[in-house]
């Protein structure tokens, strides 16, 4: 799996919450992995990256793993990403077309695997 997609999953995991209580629980990365996401949504993310990837290259190529945690960062809405000033160059562009690929949640299954 290359960098940028491995640094998107991570981070989907990082940013994500079991929510096990009603604060929200563990972040995902707690107590699962990669591995742990459903095949057809592991699917779905990696066709997302790559997708992201090859339409916006010219302008993440020189930080691939941060632009990975960064479009999953700015197309759920997080508090940070491309917009945050990081990327002064491409920023807006880069936040227009993650947003273009809407919010993606993540969830536990009944099974033990992570869906979307």
């Amino acid at each position: 799996m290359d960098t940028f997609t491995t640094d998107y999953l991570i981070c989907a995991l990082w940013s994500t919450t079991d929510e096990s209580t009603p604060q929200g629980g563990e972040p995902l990365d707690t107590n699962y992995g990669i591995g742990d996401i459903a095949p057809e949504t592991l699917a779905r993310m990696v066709e997302d990256c790559r997708a992201f990837q090859s339409a916006n290259w010219v302008d993440i190529a020189s930080h691939v793993g941060q632009a990975g945690h960064d479009f999953w960062l700015t197309r759920n809405g997080h508090g940070a990403g491309f917009w945050d000033g990081d990327w002064p160059e491409a920023g807006d562009r880069l936040t227009e077309a993650s947003k273009r690929f809407g919010e993606f949640d993540l969830c536990v299954g009944d099974d033990g695997l992570i869906y979307n």
